[in-house]
């Protein structure tokens, strides 16, 4: 390749890098509930689905390594889990939050981000068991949060309804 070219080849990149906008979003991270698919059993049952979150972070930090058990992200504290989920069903017209004998928190891994800007933005998505066999109401959501290791709440959003084929 002869200088000339490279020349304008190194141009051209350094003019496409130096137009693209840096993303900025605030520390609190942002999320925002993009879709829950359902996922039925060999019976034509619904069991379990996928619930597909969007999110913002200004500063990265979301996420724990497998290695984070030390307080505050210690099992026996309430900053064990980063994402948190509530399971509730539409009683006489009213969500009313129900408790499982399990637990749909879960540990989002760490998300990596570039060295330069450390915002980041992206989608989540996690199974969850959603039919409850012993409950008579077939209309349930999901309310989410997630938390960053700054301990930093992000707002909290509610899945629209879903309608469970039992």
């Amino acid at each position: 390749m002869s200088k000339i070219k490279f020349l304008v080849l190194t141009m051209i990149i350094s003019f496409l890098f130096s137009c693209s906008k840096e993303e900025t979003y605030p520390d609190i991270p942002h999320i925002e509930f993009l879709s829950f698919a359902k996922i039925q059993n060999e019976y034509n049952v619904d069991e379990k689905g996928i619930l597909t979150i969007s999110f913002t972070d200004g500063d990265g930090d979301i996420g724990l390594a497998q290695g984070d058990t030390f307080s505050p992200f210690d099992p026996d504290s309430e900053y064990y889990y980063n994402f948190f989920i509530k399971y509730l069903e539409r009683q006489n017209g009213v969500l009313t939050e129900i408790d499982l004998p399990f637990t749909n928190n879960s540990r989002i891994p760490i998300i990596a981000s570039d060295l330069v800007n450390k915002a980041i933005k992206g989608e989540i998505e996690i199974e969850l068991f959603f039919n409850n066999p012993i409950s008579q109401y077939d209309t349930i959501a999901f309310e989410a949060y997630i938390v960053d290791r700054a301990l930093h709440k992000s707002n909290v959003i509610t899945s629209t309804d879903i309608i469970v084929k039992k």
